[in-house]
């Protein structure tokens, strides 16, 4: 099931990951999606995030998400999340997501910053 706003991009995540269903967790990024991990390492593709969320979609943890705010124009979102992570490493992170309108209406994560503001400005761990 697609993501029909870029709010519900987060609720599939949260229930794919949870449900350790990995291809549906990606089924909600772009193709073109990148990601920047915790390293500061970007992964790019659904390869790329293949090898990132594989882990996390074995283990079924847990995301919880607020979001903050979202600012869209023109087919594309600027997302504002905060997430809490519950597993093997714990963490609340607040996230900078971008989204895109796919041609058939729905919406996928392109960009994925998860990390950025809470290594800036010291986000609970």
């Amino acid at each position: 099931m697609p993501a029909t706003n870029p709010e519900e991009i987060c609720r599939l995540f949260q229930q794919y990951m949870a449900e350790g269903d990995l291809e549906s967790a990606l089924s909600v990024y772009d193709p073109d999606a990148v990601f920047l991990n915790q390293s500061r390492d970007i992964s790019k593709g659904r390869e790329g995030l293949r090898q990132e969320l594989a882990p996390l979609a074995a283990m079924k943890v847990r995301f919880d998400f607020k979001v903050k705010q979202v600012i869209e124009t023109g087919g594309i979102a600027l997302m504002h999340t905060e997430w809490t992570v519950s597993g093997p490493e714990p963490m609340k992170v607040y996230a900078i997501e971008v989204a895109r309108r796919q041609q058939d209406g729905s919406w996928r994560w392109l960009i994925g910053d998860p990390f950025t503001v809470s290594r800036e400005f010291g986000a609970e761990k």
